[in-house]
């Protein structure tokens, strides 16, 4: 099997495709991809430790100090300490923070109508399905 019929192959290609679109969109922004993930991980579930963080926005976590210690120093998210355990901090997002998402959240959901319209009818339903199997 040539390696571009490979599932992987494909799977990996589509992902760096969809990656470049939304960094390209995020760009006028002056919003890395890794910023904007964070910030969306924040908005789906706030506050969030540092290691719900890096599974959900698929940011290895020594990458993701760095990205959040950033994020703290540009006024977007902050450190707080979890009330019920005092040696795990949570992330939470400042207003700066929570308004520049307020302002690029559409950037996601347009990539994503764009492809659930590509895929027309039911199979985006079943492409979503699929690949929620593959996910371990």
């Amino acid at each position: 099997m040539r390696m571009k019929d490979q599932l992987a192959y494909m799977i990996a290609s589509i992902n760096r495709q969809l990656e470049a679109e939304l960094e390209e969109r995020l760009r006028p922004g002056g919003v890395p991809i890794e910023q904007y993930r964070i910030l969306e991980v924040l908005d789906a579930s706030e506050p969030a430790a540092m290691g719900e963080i890096a599974q959900q926005s698929l940011i290895e976590a020594p990458t993701l100090t760095k990205i959040v210690d950033k994020m703290v120093a540009e006024g977007l998210v902050y450190r707080a300490p979890d009330p019920n355990d005092r040696r795990r901090v949570l992330i939470l997002t400042a207003p700066g923070g929570k308004a520049l998402f307020k302002r690029l959240r559409g950037v996601s959901t347009a990539q994503e109508q764009r492809i659930v319209d590509l895929l027309e009818g039911d199979k985006a339903a079943a492409l979503r399905d699929l690949l929620k199997e593959l996910i371990q």
